[in-house]
């Protein structure tokens, strides 16, 4: 493997920071040299949340260049929508069918894209656009924060290695009480087969 880039975009308190640290530490578990980079100014405010992650033989940078990036999972429709300039044309994203309308909606100074709208556009950058019913799933298991653990479960079963570096690295980052609905949520999104 030269390299993989993933890119995940969200809202704060979803989960994206917990799943790109989970991300790259699977990475490191599984023998990759790693990189990352985040930006959360405003997260604990609902705002974005952007994290790149690298593995590969060697990388020199966190941020992977523009039209480069493998993998994005956006956490919230909106979000994902905001990066097709940043995948590359066998990209795969991965979007959570969920929606968190920004100040500017909420104000009535814009509209919401239509769902349709967003797979166009992804599906204009990239070659397989994936949406899955994350946040449904996850508040089914009983913790809507565990959304992200289910994004990384989808991307697991794309993206390969050992379904136990995935697990032993959840069980190291998550708190103990929260262990076993993380390593559930793990699983149920791994058996996700997307189309």
């Amino acid at each position: 493997m030269k390299k993989v880039d993933f890119l995940m975009a969200g809202v704060g308190g979803q989960g994206t920071i917990l799943a790109s640290n989970i991300l790259a530490e699977v990475g490191l578990e599984l023998g990759y040299d790693v990189k990352k980079a985040e930006i959360h100014g405003m997260a604990q405010r609902g705002g974005t949340v952007e994290s790149h992650i690298r593995w590969g033989d060697k990388v020199y940078s966190p941020v992977a260049i523009q039209g480069n990036t493998d993998y994005l999972l956006g956490f919230e429709m909106l979000e994902a929508g905001r990066w097709p300039a940043y995948v590359n044309k066998d990209a795969v994203v991965i979007v959570n069918r969920y929606r968190i309308p920004p100040p500017a909606v909420n104000l009535g100074k814009a509209s919401y894209p239509q769902e349709e709208e967003i797979d166009s556009l992804l599906k204009s950058a990239a070659s397989r656009v994936f949406w899955v019913n994350a946040t449904e799933i996850a508040k089914d298991l009983g913790n809507p924060a565990v959304v992200g653990v289910v994004l990384l479960g989808v991307l697991s079963g794309l993206v390969g290695g050992e379904e136990n570096a995935w697990l032993n690295v959840i069980k190291r980052m998550v708190p103990e009480r929260f262990v076993e609905l993380n390593m559930k949520a793990f699983r149920v999104g791994r058996q996700i087969q997307p189309s």
